[in-house]
């Protein structure tokens, strides 16, 4: 069997962009994880999610058959596209390895399966049973994690999941949810040479903006403990069919993050209040808000939960910070909570090297992570 870092730069070399970014998809990375658990004797399957993307699943036995833990790392990685460097090409160089996938989130998956297989291979015998999930298509929608979800609802839930996310070796139970959708403005078409025959549906929109930037000004009125407050951006602007024709229809997409306790249908009504107060102001002003693209509220998981506990504990023992900190960024861990799964987030990695054009992981991270799992699992579920 191979070490952890030949095992990172194995899963690196294997292309797994999403689909939805133009790439392969995640069966290459599922078939090399499904063979290193045949090897190692360890109960491995797959389960379909998507024609052609399969969830693969593993299973180690525990003292109480009758209690589970959860480990979960996405497969799928970004677009490679426009990196610096060849993208699965893993060179090493001053202790850190790059390519894509590197840092988000190869480097948790490996030390995950190295976590499970050192305690295979030297006998110990975990107080819960082990499940691990090696999942598709968290960098797009989110499906591998919902599928597994509908698997684990099937047979006795996880008392408690860890999450495979770059935190930079830190503690995470609580981040931020993610709501995301359009908004139109509908303007009438004419030439350019007598606009005032139309309505631009740019200028509109431009009215719109504004209005949107002193809502999301407003939610900073509001923090919390550990993500501070919520926020909303505008990401995309589209509108027009070319610059001698007053446009038609105008629209933007908005990126809202959410608190715990804030709800998505909240979030929307706030927005469309916003909304009313303008078109009170401009009669003229035809506006509306399509349906959510993506709904991913929030998630906390109380500091005195045994699964915040316990992984404190252990990374007390390694000798780092167990002091539990919030994100603003979204993963899967915030589906698993839902389903009722005390969950938390730790990884090796910074979320300032996911998804950039020069992706790198300390490989000294890469070994705490592996060490922190194994521990983990050893000291969950302890009487």
């Amino acid at each position: 069997m191979t070490n952890v870092r030949d095992t990172l730069a194995e899963l690196v070399r294997i292309n797994s962009v999403n689909p939805e970014w133009g790439g392969p998809g995640e069966s290459g990375v599922a078939r090399w994880i499904r063979h290193f658990f045949e090897r190692a004797a360890i109960e491995v399957w797959e389960e379909e999610c998507l024609p052609g993307r399969n969830n693969v699943m593993a299973r180690l036995p525990g003292a109480d058959p009758n209690r589970r833990v959860l480990l979960e790392a996405h497969m799928d990685t970004v677009s490679a596209s426009n990196m610096g460097f060849a993208p699965f090409d893993p060179v090493i160089d001053k202790g850190r390895m790059r390519g894509r996938g590197s840092c988000d989130v190869k480097a948790g998956l490996a030390a995950m399966v190295h976590a499970i297989y050192a305690l295979k291979k030297h006998g110990h015998v975990p107080p819960c049973e082990i499940i691990f999930a090696a999942v598709v298509d968290e960098e797009h929608a989110y499906r591998g994690v919902l599928r597994l979800i509908e698997s684990l609802q099937d047979s006795t839930l996880p008392e408690a999941a860890v999450v495979a996310e770059p935190t930079e070796l830190r503690l995470v139970r609580a981040n931020k949810g993610v709501l995301r959708w359009k908004i139109v403005t509908y303007g009438k078409s004419v030439h350019s040479a007598h606009p005032k025959r139309g309505h631009n549906a740019i200028s509109d929109m431009a009215k719109v903006i504004l209005a949107l930037e002193d809502h999301f000004a407003d939610l900073e009125k509001t923090t919390h403990p550990l993500l501070g407050a919520g926020s909303g951006s505008i990401g995309l602007i589209e509108g027009g069919e070319q610059i001698n024709i007053v446009p038609s229809r105008c629209e933007i997409k908005v990126d809202r993050r959410l608190l715990p306790g804030e709800s998505a249908t909240d979030a929307l009504a706030q927005c469309e209040a916003t909304l009313a107060q303008l078109r009170a102001q401009h009669p003229q002003l035809d506006v509306g808000m399509e349906a959510p693209s993506l709904t991913d509220e929030a998630m906390e998981t109380p500091a005195h939960s045994a699964v915040v506990e316990s992984a404190s504990r252990v990374l007390r023992s390694l000798g780092f910070d167990g002091e539990p900190l919030g994100v603003s960024f979204g993963c899967d861990c915030t589906k698993l909570s839902r389903a009722g799964i005390p969950s938390i987030i730790f990884g090796p990695g910074s979320i300032a090297q996911a998804h950039t054009n020069d992706e790198f992981i300390e490989l000294k991270q890469v070994q705490t992570a592996l060490e922190f799992y194994q521990q983990f699992l050893l000291d969950y579920g302890r009487t």
